[in-house]
Formats: C-alpha cells, structure tokens, sequence
C-alpha cells in the first residue's frame, strides 16, 4: 500500500497543553476532533512516546491551540521535534493561562479550548483520550492550519543530499545505510518504516 494515501485525510494542526507538578509541557497533535456537541465533547489521541501524554493521563486535563496559518516552523520545532523531559517548552513561547491553569499560545493561534478526560482508550503505540470541552476562546479571524498547508507553505523543503539511506517523509530524518530495517521508527515524528523513501 502506498501510504501516502493518508496524507489525502483533511484534518489540522494543534499545540496540546498540559501542566503537572508546576512543569508546563506541549506537542503538536493532528488528531482533535469533535465528537458530540451534547454534550460538548472531543477526543485526541497522542503518542505515548511524548510526554505531554504521561502528564495527561495522569491529571486528566489539557489545552488545544488551535494553529494559525501564521505559525512558523521554529513553532512546530519546538514543540514537535524536541522532549518535554529535556526541555522547556514554554522558555521563548508566549502564552497565558486559561481557568484550568493550563497555558495556551497567545499567538499563531485561532482557537483555544480546554478539555476535561472522561475516559482513555488504550490504541497500541496511542492513547485516545475522550474529553468534556470545559472552556473555550476564538482568538482571532486568520484561517487555521491544515496538514496539507503546513506541508506546502510552512514545513521547509528538505536539503538536496547525496547521502545513503532512507528518509522520513513526514519530517524529513535521514537514517544512513543502504537498508532500512522493517520495524524501524523514527526517532524525531515516530512514524515507522513504511513512511521511509529511498534517497
């Protein structure tokens, strides 16, 4: 199967934000969705591999910002190509915080919204979280950003290189040597090897 049928999926691009022991802590997710509006409910579901996932679980709330077109790539760096663990995410990024505590970006976002956990469903390599939507604030009119339009406008186009290996399609890593083992994952995106191109 060529996997890049996927990519043909229309859906957007989120900053997720929770807080634990005073430590604030974010990723980018793709995968926000409304799912009843009665009650007012949405899941998502995250890498367990991030830790913004581990302070989730065990607090049971969160924050989504909603990414603005404006956004640029040192945004998506920060909170996508780096751990929580070894970093603080929040040390150039501005925010404030809405009334769970939890911080949201003060900029390149349209849309910010809190969540409360009702349940957590085990999927694998994921968990997806089911939640109450308990706050919610429209920040400005700018478009918000799809995964197609980050590919095409924001994400920079990877380096010509003339390297032996195999690279990433989704964030552009390259692991060196001729074969690419099959149940290799990438260690920046997490996506596996069927996500890999020959270069």
């Amino acid at each position: 199967m060529d996997s890049r049928v996927m990519y043909q999926i229309s859906y957007g691009l989120y900053v997720l934000t929770a807080k634990e022991g005073g430590k604030d802590n974010g990723c980018i997710v793709n995968t926000v969705t409304q799912v009843t509006s009665s009650p007012n409910r949405i899941t998502v579901a995250v890498n367990k591999q991030n830790y913004t996932h581990d302070m989730i679980l065990r607090s049971g709330m969160f924050n989504v910002s909603v990414l603005a077109q404006s956004a640029p790539f040192d945004l998506f760096r920060n909170f996508g190509y780096q751990s929580g663990l070894t970093a603080d995410k929040f040390q150039q990024v501005p925010f404030v915080r809405m009334n769970n505590g939890i911080a949201r970006l003060s900029e390149h976002a349209t849309a910010c919204f809190s969540g409360r956990v009702v349940s957590a469903t085990d999927l694998g390599t994921h968990t997806l979280f089911l939640a109450d939507v308990t706050d919610g604030e429209l920040l400005c009119d700018e478009e918000p950003v799809t995964y197609a339009y980050y590919q095409k406008n924001i994400k920079p186009a990877p380096a010509p290189t003339k390297k032996t290996g195999w690279r990433c399609r989704i964030c552009g890593y390259i692991y060196e040597g001729e074969t690419l083992p099959p149940d290799f994952v990438c260690p920046v995106c997490k996506h596996g090897a069927e996500d890999f191109e020959k270069l």
